[in-house]
């Protein structure tokens, strides 16, 4: 019961700083911030895996938010509205920052390599692994398995077939599967 009572509490206090947030309070903003960065970072680098990249983009999240944040109409949580803002900032990102040159010639960029993911302090050992993974079906894993989204919207995201959002989801298993065994 205490527990419902905190989380009642939070979501109101919430409440509260997102709609202060919308008539312009800063400070407001800044704790806003404060909630929310550590998982809009966690989601950016997941997606990114490059860690000055996910700062950059977790900042633009932020900056984002500050602009967009009158587009909330709490019909659902702002926690499930901001990752919604940060998975497409981040793929945007993604997007934007890619050589032209590395779109023609090769779809497979690699994911972080194996001694920058061991180096990413705070995260875990599965972390460390989904880090490494090639940038699509990265991409892809974390869209579905850890944020939970359907293959047809991942499809829709990221401008692919249905089919190659799950055959880029049973790859990274299988990869994932082959490191952590080896391990």
């Amino acid at each position: 019961m205490l527990i419902d009572a905190e989380q009642a509490f939070a979501q109101q206090s919430e409440h509260t700083l997102i709609e202060r947030v919308k008539s312009g309070d800063q400070v407001a903003y800044a704790a806003l911030y404060e909630l929310h960065v550590k998982r809009v970072y966690s989601l950016c680098l997941r997606l990114i895996a490059d860690k000055e990249h996910a700062e950059d983009a977790t900042q633009e999240v932020f900056v984002q938010l500050w602009h967009k944040i009158a587009n909330f109409d709490g019909r659902s949580q702002f926690t499930t509205w901001l990752h919604s803002v940060t998975s497409n900032i981040a793929i945007s990102y993604i997007r934007k920052h890619k050589n032209w040159l590395q779109k023609v010639v090769s779809f497979e960029q690699s994911g972080m390599d194996e001694q920058s993911a061991a180096d990413c302090q705070g995260l875990n050992g599965l972390d460390k692994l989904v880090l490494r993974l090639p940038e699509r079906a990265r991409m892809v894993f974390v869209l579905h398995a850890i944020e939970g989204y359907r293959h047809e919207e991942i499809a829709s995201m990221l401008d692919m077939a249905v089919g190659s959002s799950k055959s880029q989801f049973h790859r990274a298993r299988q990869l994932l599967k082959e490191w952590y065994e080896n391990e």
